[in-house]
């Protein structure tokens, strides 16, 4: 392999020491000393082990007149097994030492950090693997800022909407009646709607997400999240309706995380729905998706508004991302995702081929 500058390339992990990025505290740059020093001993105590060994055997074996040989045989062989010594070392030291530099960045802050890809294969394997972790923790970073920004974003509107609405009826602007009233009240369920979903997202992503599941008429779950949401669906002049399959199964499931995924469905087909047009419930038995699974129940929740964008069809069950062009934290769709998948269940989005509308499909065992 070429020797290469020691110049710093573009695509390596950063500048060195002094020269910008994460500081490199004094504890490790003295573990990468002594990391050096380690592998030169490694590298270079076999060379001195070998000749040791091939002087001994020179001296006992050879006569006095064939020592000129055996002296040349040993110098020749130092300056060979040296040279590869070297070059063993230089092979070890410089990747695994650039390697010691990033972790210190990536420990420091720095996530940044793309190593070039060289030395011997197990050291290439390791340095591929550092990559992509330190490609991960940045992008785990970057969606942690967008999730801070997003969520300041989403709990300033509505605590913006309440406070102008109640000082202007302070004010005398509005009447404090009961349609400004209730403009107040869907803000606050909204408000409500976003910290319900922020603590199942927190319980999900830390695996705490705990289910209490029981037999439940899952016909009762879709009317009484139907009753919940006809207050809202008359606000904006959309017709909702159920429409049942009768004898429909009892399913294993924890009413209330079941509930809030009707909540979550239905409050975004509403909100994306036209006037005068419907927002429809089915639910029906289905077969097991294999040879020998438990029957399930199918729920889907369609609408007749503009449907999902077609770029965005791939990333609806993404963390934010916005179902349409709307004011929609991006949440819903993510925790409906979660909680459907712990039930054992499936969900799948996509337009409706007849009215245009957007629809939302998910299973759930009985």
């Amino acid at each position: 392999m070429p020797d290469r500058p020691d110049d710093r390339s573009p695509g390596r992990s950063g500048p060195p020491d002094g020269e910008g990025g994460a500081p490199v505290r004094p504890a490790a740059r003295d573990a990468r000393r002594r990391f050096h020093r380690r592998l030169l001993l490694v590298a270079v105590a076999p060379v001195v082990g070998w000749l040791v060994m091939a002087g001994a055997v020179s001296a006992v074996t050879r006569s006095w007149d064939d020592r000129p040989r055996g002296l040349a045989f040993g110098l020749g062989s130092m300056v060979v097994l040296g040279g590869a010594a070297a070059l063993t070392y230089r092979r070890l030291s410089r990747p695994a030492g650039d390697l010691v530099d990033a972790a210190e960045r990536v420990a420091a802050g720095d996530h940044g950090v793309d190593l070039e890809v060289w030395g011997p294969r197990e050291l290439r394997l390791v340095i591929e693997a550092f990559n992509d972790m330190a490609a991960r923790l940045a992008a785990n970073e970057r969606q942690r800022r967008r999730f801070l920004a997003d969520i300041t974003h989403e709990l300033r509107n509505p605590l913006a909407v309440l406070q102008s609405r109640i000082e202007a009826q302070l004010d005398g602007i509005h009447p404090r009646d009961d349609r400004h009233l209730a403009s107040l009240l869907e803000e606050t369920r909204r408000l409500g709607r976003l910290v319900d979903d922020l603590h199942t997202l927190a319980l999900a992503e830390t695996g705490r997400l705990v289910l209490r599941r029981e037999a439940v008429a899952f016909g009762d779950l879709v009317d009484e999240a139907v009753g919940r949401h006809q207050a809202l669906a008359e606000q904006r002049e959309v017709s909702l309706r159920a429409a049942l399959a009768p004898a429909l199964p009892k399913v294993r499931a924890d009413p209330a995380r079941v509930g809030q995924v009707l909540d979550n469905l239905l409050a975004n087909a509403i909100r994306h729905s036209l006037p005068g047009g419907e927002v429809v419930v089915e639910a029906a038995p289905v077969a097991g998706p294999g040879t020998g699974d438990a029957p399930m129940v199918r729920c889907r929740v369609t609408d007749a508004g503009p449907g999902f964008r077609e770029d965005r069809l791939g990333r609806l069950f993404e963390r934010f991302e916005p179902a349409g062009d709307s004011r929609g934290s991006g949440l819903g769709l993510s925790i409906a995702r979660d909680l459907i998948r712990a039930h054992g269940g499936t969900i799948e989005a996509s337009n409706d081929p007849t009215t245009g509308g957007a629809s939302v499909t998910f299973t759930l065992p009985v």
